[in-house]
């Protein structure tokens, strides 16, 4: 990046969820103001920003006028339409770049990249029609998943295959969307990296957390993550030759399974992730700074843990218990500002201090 900003000057954030909310917050503590661009109406971001565009990603004119109002765009979400992106990146640079966002957007590419980089997945097979489905199965075995190549997150898009018979309902259920079938994966548990890559190369990652879902969506993050040495080193390792290869500025989450084989690579996210939320109250500089700092051209911050925490998200009517956790003097409360609690909607989450960091 040529310019680094300075104080005053304007980041563009695409999207107005949580993510770009926190991201807004932590710009506006280095003195910088966000502009969001959200299609929807009550964005969270939208409380905390210091302009709001409320239009379609197809609406090429007040993309434009986005663009032009700011110094530096970015993203809290992958699923952005390329048109929009094409708009866009002919008035403002965009961080991180579009390679990030070709292959985190389709399932297949993703894959077909982590491989290309030496870097172990679940075994795959593309599917784009049912004779094809027939024959993953056969080779993969079962159980399996079937999977949306494009847009599926916290478990949508996606249909377990347990025996061979279900593989025309399975496909049945993808609507003739591209999909991937994808092996299962004996795994212990499940951790992510947070990572980071300045605009100067510079490469620095949080310490893994330790993942656990209910009903395919983040129920907590732990850290520190059950790892010895070597798995911790072949983590991070693996996060900075991702980065690196994909030429990254900014913040990417990376999954990976825990396997008595070594570590595989379940899925990247370029952008700050929710299993890096616990870097708010156990670092003194967050995933989201050390975004705002990386778009900014600013050199990365300094990650390391100085506590060790357990995030839990807040999921729907969750957030009734909000008061009882503020009681506990040991709980950090982040709420997102949404109006209506929704069964597996993220209302917030609750960052829980056990201990010092060793």
């Amino acid at each position: 990046m040529s310019k680094v900003l300075q104080p005053g000057d304007v980041i563009g954030i695409l999207g107005g969820g949580q993510l770009g909310r926190m991201l807004a917050l932590a710009a506006a503590r280095l003195g910088l103001r966000c502009h969001v661009y959200e299609p929807g109406a009550g964005a969270p971001a939208g409380e905390v920003c210091a302009e709001l565009t409320c239009a379609a990603y197809d609406d090429d004119r007040a993309l434009r006028a986005f663009a032009a109002s700011v110094d530096v765009i970015t993203y809290e979400f992958e699923n952005i339409p390329t048109s929009a992106l094409d708009v866009l990146e002919q008035h403002c640079p965009i961080r991180p770049g579009r390679e990030a966002l070709r292959v985190s957007q389709d399932r297949l590419s993703e894959k077909q990249f982590l491989n290309g980089l030496g870097l172990a997945t679940a075994p795959f097979a593309a599917v784009d029609a049912l004779d094809a489905l027939h024959t993953a199965v056969t080779s993969i075995g079962v159980p399996a998943i079937l999977k949306t190549r494009r847009l599926g997150y916290d478990g949508k898009g996606q249909v377990r295959i347990d025996d061979a018979g279900q593989a025309a309902g399975a496909f049945a259920a993808m609507a003739g969307a591209a999909a991937i079938l994808e092996g299962f994966v004996d795994f212990t548990h499940e951790v992510s990296v947070i990572g980071a890559r300045g605009a100067d190369g510079r490469v620095a990652c949080f310490d893994p957390g330790q993942n656990m879902h209910r009903d395919g969506i983040l129920h907590t993050t732990t850290v520190p993550a059950q790892l010895n040495r070597a798995q911790l080193t072949d983590a991070v390792i693996a996060t900075g030759r991702i980065l690196n290869a994909l030429e990254y500025v900014g913040v990417i989450g990376v999954e990976l399974f825990v396997t008595a084989q070594g570590l595989i690579v379940n899925e990247i996210a370029p952008r700050v992730h929710n299993s890096g939320h616990w870097t708010q109250n156990g670092c003194v500089v967050d995933q989201f700074e050390q975004h705002i700092r990386a778009v900014a051209g600013w050199p990365l911050g300094d990650g390391r843990r100085h506590s060790d925490i357990v995030m839990t998200n807040l999921l729907g009517d969750d957030v009734a218990q909000v008061p009882d956790l503020a009681r506990d003097p040991a709980h950090a409360i982040h709420l997102y500002g949404k109006a209506e609690a929704r069964a597996g909607r993220k209302m917030g989450h609750v960052n829980r201090w056990i201990g010092a960091a060793a």
